[in-house]
């Protein structure tokens, strides 16, 4: 049995503690939070797992084979490494770390300690995005032209991040997975409206070097709440919208064909307006794949699906976005 510890217990934390009871080969251990009332609401609902206020006493425990980190983002990179250089498994939530430096830094100790390393995109183990990533892989969708995401909402208002930090991970990381190209650079440009210089508003694009394009964008003051991404390709388009109960995932045969004259002038466009074809998706809630694959990693060596590097992937992009901002839309080079 793995015994796990979760770091935190505010809006993240109680998912996995839930998750890690539930999963098989994990035995949830023990919570560390600072809030003492939030304790209570643990004591409460599972008596046996050990309370503390003080990370040191996880650190220093060594029954706890890895810790869960479900805190604000400034301090994932310290309990991370501390966790790792105490030998701890670490799976840590989005984003992995607030920079680059910091992300690479943790690749490192968890490579030279032979420890599990894993962020928490759990977007990438549900359903919906494991029937996209086998339709992409599949070349369904012929060459990608472009992926578009729209993730707003009122709220929820982040003190310690901008929204791209706090919103685009999931999409950022959804695309990181679906697309083996490498981007290129980034463009990004944001508003402040609350008067604590951090962007409530975003829009970040992505280039490769293939012509796909790459858009996101995030806000925290709309007054709808819209998850939705487009996937489009020479073939087929995809269109997942997480909003939606039973058809999340929409797939078009639609496009456009255009004929290639020797005058360019004289090019023909023809429009294909196929089927459109809604998958059965697996209803399993993605973050039981996330804390199982975190236990088996643990157990047989293997690599998580979400793993630092995969953590890195996003914070690269995450970085260079605040970068351009910063420079008024300017274009960085990842």
């Amino acid at each position: 049995m793995i015994r796990v510890a979760v770091i935190g217990y505010g809006y993240w934390g109680p998912n996995l503690i839930r998750n890690f009871h539930e999963t098989e080969g994990a035995c949830m251990a023990v919570c560390c939070e600072v809030n003492s009332q939030r304790l209570e609401q643990v004591q409460t609902r599972y008596p046996w797992v050990e309370l503390t206020t003080e990370y040191n006493k996880v650190l220093n425990n060594p029954a706890i084979d890895a810790v869960a980190i479900a805190t604000p983002v400034a301090t994932h990179y310290e309990f991370a490494r501390q966790a790792l250089q105490h030998g701890k498994h670490v799976l840590v939530e989005k984003p992995l770390a607030a920079s680059v430096a910091e992300a690479e830094s943790l690749v490192d100790i968890a490579t030279k300690r032979n420890l599990t390393l894993m962020a928490d995109h759990t977007f990438l183990y549900t359903g919906a995005v494991r029937k996209m990533k086998e339709v992409v892989a599949r070349g369904d969708l012929g060459d990608l032209y472009y992926f578009d995401s729209v993730r707003i909402n009122l709220g929820l208002v982040q003190p310690d991040v901008n929204v791209l930090w706090d919103l685009a991970p999931h999409d950022i990381a959804i695309l990181d997975h679906l697309v083996e190209e490498k981007p290129v650079s980034v463009c990004a440009n944001g508003a402040c409206h609350m008067g604590n210089g951090r962007e409530n508003i975003a829009y970040l694009t992505v280039y490769f070097d293939s012509g796909l394009i790459a858009h996101f964008h995030n806000n925290w003051l709309a007054p709808v709440k819209i998850r939705t991404v487009l996937v489009g390709g020479s073939k087929k388009m995809i269109l997942y919208d997480d909003i939606e109960t039973t058809e999340k995932v929409k797939i078009y045969d639609r496009g456009v064909d255009i004929s290639s004259p020797e005058d360019v002038h004289h090019a023909r466009i023809a429009y294909r307006l196929g089927d459109m074809w809604a998958p059965k998706l697996d209803q399993t809630e993605a973050l039981r794949y996330v804390t199982s694959e975190f236990v088996d990693c643990i157990q047989t060596g293997r690599r998580p699906l979400t793993d630092g590097i995969s953590g890195l992937n996003v914070v690269k992009i995450l970085e260079a976005s605040e970068m351009s901002i910063k420079r008024h839309g300017r274009e960085v080079k990842l």
